[in-house]
């Protein structure tokens, strides 16, 4: 199964009902997703879906047989074969830890082995949490009133419980993430507050309370900045050294906020999706305290910038899933409802001359402008190449594109491209 080309992504389709799709991290060679249905009435699948060397197609590179239907799905950052499920039988849910078979160049695979059942709950299991930051033997997996710190061994296929800690009475687990600058911490969504817990102690070191988060992710590149999706009071940026009030406010989607992450490389950009059918692609400066300029264009007050890069509204159905490519980090897949996938490409080139992806100049000329320039030397062989005067956005080899509707949002940033410059030196 594979998808052909459209104007703003790449379609693939699922044969079901979808809400989970994840990033195989640990796939180095090429970018590569894995996802999977939620049908309760028939045998569900998962798909492990690469994106062709071409860049052209998403590929059906294994379609396994899944016993339930998927409500959580996550791979395992440092094995490319492992990955772990949430499962519901429609009467009580499951988890377990899968590994992919050796494909041998064959799409229809055999079965999957299930490598160990994370089988100590007695509640709605919500997710299972893999350490992102590298090779961890350690499994977090949550319900609706505990957290469990696992012990996994892959070599002996066991996952032994190491400990235990209840939520209270009071309060309810949703969903959580695991810090990628500390292996031992957690950030836990409840139904009126986020929570924070060091899982050597297994005590709750913090909280913000702050009602109906569906979906929280940590910055993977600056340290104590997360980011919350809110069911309808938009999406938040938090910098947990700052923890009564959001460092940014975002107004998120017309119905339900539901997932929101960060850019895997790109600190300042957000992907959101929601009950509305849409894809949000902001820019959201973490800039803060001691990093703070008061030369920020973003912040500036003669120079207001509209924080939503792009909505992307290809869509028939609700969108619960998003993954971003590690590898590629200007690529990100999206899974609505209906099994629906689209494969963008967020035409952040790895240089200046690099090829855009459908979706329009604007996008691009917009995101160089607030943020991706940040990290680039300004010169006179950059001006030549990208002509921002005349709306024209211009790659490497010569090929140009006019934009008209971009030359009067070019001389509106002519400031903003300034100051940009003058924090760069």
């Amino acid at each position: 199964m594979q998808g052909g080309g459209a104007q703003t992504g790449i379609g693939y389709g699922l044969k079901y009902q979808a809400r989970c799709i994840a990033d195989v991290k640990a796939e180095t060679d090429q970018t590569t997703f894995i996802a999977g249905t939620l049908s309760l009435k028939e045998e569900n699948e998962v798909h492990l879906i690469k994106l062709s060397s071409s860049g052209t197609e998403l590929i059906c590179e294994g379609l396994f047989s899944h016993p339930n239907e998927i409500w959580d799905l996550a791979s395992c950052p440092f094995d490319a074969r492992l990955f772990s499920t949430v499962f519901s039988t429609g009467e009580s849910y499951g988890a377990a830890v899968w590994k992919i078979p050796e494909l041998y160049g064959q799409s229809n695979s055999p079965q999957l082995e299930q490598l160990a059942s994370l089988d100590a709950h007695t509640g709605k299991i919500k997710c299972i949490l893999w350490w992102p930051s590298g090779q961890n033997d350690k499994l977090i997996s949550i319900d609706e009133e505990n957290l469990f710190l696992w012990s996994l061994d892959s070599s002996n296929k066991t996952a032994k419980v190491q400990s235990k800690e209840s939520v209270g009475s009071l309060h309810y687990f949703s969903g959580g993430a695991w810090d990628p600058h500390d292996r031992n911490g957690i950030a836990a969504t409840s139904d009126s507050s986020i929570q924070f817990w060091d899982l050597r102690t297994m005590k709750k070191t913090n909280s913000i309370e702050h009602a109906h988060v569906c979906s929280l992710d940590y910055n993977k590149k600056r340290q104590s900045i997360l980011v919350t999706a809110e069911e309808e009071a938009g999406i938040h940026v938090w910098d947990l050294r700052m923890p009564n009030a959001p460092v940014r406010d975002l107004p998120g989607h017309a119905h339900w906020t539901w997932t929101v992450q960060f850019n895997p490389e790109y600190d300042d950009l957000i992907l959101s999706a929601g009950t509305d059918s849409a894809v949000n692609l902001w820019v959201a400066s973490t800039l803060n305290g001691d990093d703070a300029s008061s030369e920020s264009p973003v912040e500036s007050p003669t120079h207001q910038v509209d924080p939503l890069v792009h909505s992307y509204n290809d869509y028939e159905d609700s969108v619960y899933g998003l993954a971003w490519s590690s590898r590629q980090p200007w690529i990100f897949a999206s899974l609505s409802y209906d099994g629906r996938t689209l494969g963008l490409a967020l035409h952040i080139p790895e240089s200046l001359g690099g090829v855009f992806w459908g979706g329009g100049w604007k996008l691009a000329l917009k995101i160089k402008l607030l943020w991706f320039m940040r990290s680039l030397k300004f010169s006179g062989s950059w001006q030549t190449s990208w002509s921002l005067s005349n709306g024209f956005v211009c790659g490497a080899g010569g090929n140009c594109a006019q934009d008209n509707n971009l030359q009067e949002k070019t001389r509106d940033n002519v400031d903003v491209l300034g100051s940009l410059k003058k924090r760069i030196h």
